[in-house]
C-alpha cells in the first residue's frame, strides 16, 4: 500500500512541477508583452531582421510567411513578440508600415517611411535591401565612434578607481608607520596623506554627490536648451569634437539620399533627416531647408549660409541640383566622411595610448614618490 502511495504521488508532484513552470513562462510572456512598446530594439538586431526580410521577400516568400519565419528564429523574446504581433495586423488586413508604426522603438520613422514608400511603389524587396545596407553603415559607424571613446574611458576609470584604492586603503598603512618617525614629513607627502583622510570621511558624500550632478546633467541635456548647450560644447572639443561633427554630417548626407532615392516626399525627408540626425545643429537646418522648399527655394541655398556644414556639402549639393543627381552626391560626400571618421578614429586610438600611458605614469608615480620622500630622507639622515 505504501508503495502504491508513492506511485500515485508521483504524477501529482510532476503535475505541480509542470503547472509552477507554466505559470513563469505565462508570467514572462506578460511582461514581454507590456514591453513590447516601450523596450528598444537594438539597432543590430532591426539590421538583421531587415536583412533576413529583404531576402524572403525577393525569394518570392509571402510577407506574412516571411514574418511568420523570422518570429520563430528571433532570438530577443520581446523583439519575438512585436513581430508576432506585426504579423497578426498584417494578417488583418493592416498594411506592413501602418502595423510597424504602433511599435516606435522598434521600428524608428526612417524604417517606417521606407516601408511605406515601398508598399507604394510595389518595390517592398528593394526598398528592404536599401534599408538593411544603410542600416550595416550606420551599426559601422558608431561602433567605430564608440570604441574611439569607450577605451580611453575605461582606461581613465580604472585609473580613478585605482589611484582611490591607494588613498583609502595603502596610504593610512604608510600615514601610521610615518607617525612612529617623529619627524615633519615633506610637503607632497603631507598633502597626499591629507587627501586621503578626506576621502575616508567623505567618500560616500562625494560618490552620492557626482551622481546627484550626473543625473541633473542627464536631465538638463534632455531639454531642448540643454542639447543645444551639449552639442555646442561637444563640437568645440578637440578631435572628438570633429569625429562628432563628421558622423553627424556622414549621417545627415547618406539618410537624405537613401530616403530620396526610395521616393519618399522631400519634406518628410527632411522630417525624418532631422529626427534621425541626433544634433541639434542638422535639425535646426532640417527644419530651415524644409521652410525654404515649402517657399519655393532649394536645399544649396540652405545649406550654403549654415556654417555647421563644410564647403565641400554646400558644393556638392549645388552639383546634385545642378545635374539633377543630389542623392548620388550626398552618397559620395557620405562615403567621404565615412573614410575620414576611419582615419580620424585610428589616429585618435594612435594618440590616445602614450597618452594615457604618461598620465597613469605621472599619476601613479607621483602617489609613489610622495609616500616614499620620507623614506629617503630618513635614509639620507641615518647615512
Amino acid at each position: 500500500m505504501a508503495k502504491l502511495g508513492s506511485n500515485t504521488a508521483s504524477p501529482s508532484s510532476g503535475q505541480k512541477k509542470r503547472s509552477f513552470l507554466e505559470g513563469q513562462r505565462l508570467a514572462k510572456q506578460k511582461s514581454y508583452e507590456k514591453q513590447a512598446k516601450r523596450k528598444k530594439v537594438k539597432l543590430e538586431d532591426l539590421t538583421v531582421f531587415t536583412q533576413q526580410l529583404a531576402a524572403m521577400l525577393e525569394a518570392g516568400l509571402p510577407l506574412v510567411g516571411a514574418l511568420e519565419a523570422l518570429e520563430e528564429q528571433t532570438e530577443h523574446p520581446v523583439f519575438q513578440i512585436i513581430i508576432r504581433n506585426v504579423k497578426n495586423e498584417v494578417s488583418a488586413g493592416r498594411s506592413f508600415s501602418d502595423a510597424c508604426r504602433d511599435y516606435p522603438r522598434a521600428f524608428p520613422n526612417l524604417f517606417v517611411s521606407m516601408v511605406e514608400a515601398g508598399e507604394a511603389s510595389g518595390s517592398l524587396a528593394e526598398i528592404l535591401e536599401k534599408t538593411s545596407t544603410y542600416f550595416e553603415e550606420t551599426v559601422k559607424l558608431m561602433k567605430q565612434v564608440k570604441g574611439a571613446l569607450v577605451y580611453p574611458a575605461v582606461v581613465i576609470g580604472l585609473a580613478i578607481v585605482l589611484v582611490n584604492v591607494l588613498l583609502i586603503f595603502v596610504i593610512p598603512v604608510f600615514a601610521e608607520m610615518f607617525d612612529d618617525f617623529g619627524a615633519e614629513l615633506p610637503k607632497p607627502t603631507q598633502m597626499l596623506i591629507g587627501l586621503s583622510d578626506f576621502l575616508q570621511s567623505y567618500i560616500i558624500f562625494l560618490i552620492l554627490g557626482m551622481i546627484g550632478i550626473f543625473m541633473l546633467i542627464k536631465r538638463f541635456c534632455a531639454t531642448p536648451k540643454g542639447r543645444v548647450i551639449k552639442d555646442k560644447v561637444i563640437t568645440k572639443l578637440p578631435v572628438i569634437g570633429e569625429l562628432i561633427r563628421k558622423v553627424s554630417l556622414s549621417r545627415f548626407c547618406r539618410t537624405y539620399a537613401i530616403l530620396m532615392r526610395s521616393g519618399v516626399p522631400i519634406l518628410k525627408t527632411l522630417e525624418i533627416v532631422g529626427s534621425a540626425a541626433g544634433n541639434t545643429f542638422v535639425e535646426r537646418a532640417c527644419k530651415n531647408i524644409s521652410k525654404h522648399i515649402s517657399a519655393g527655394g532649394q536645399v544649396s541655398e540652405v545649406v550654403a549660409d549654415d556654417p555647421y556644414f563644410p564647403p565641400m556639402v554646400k558644393h556638392m549639393t549645388r552639383a546634385g541640383e545642378q545635374t539633377g543627381n543630389v542623392d548620388g552626391m550626398l552618397v559620395k560626400v557620405a562615403d567621404f566622411y565615412d573614410a575620414e571618421v576611419d582615419t580620424l578614429v585610428a589616429a585618435l586610438t594612435s594618440l590616445m595610448e602614450p597618452l594615457l600611458i604618461t598620465f597613469l605614469g605621472v599619476v601613479i608615480g607621483g602617489i609613489v614618490m610622495a609616500m616614499f620622500l620620507p623614506i629617503f630622507e630618513l635614509s639620507s639622515v641615518v647615512g
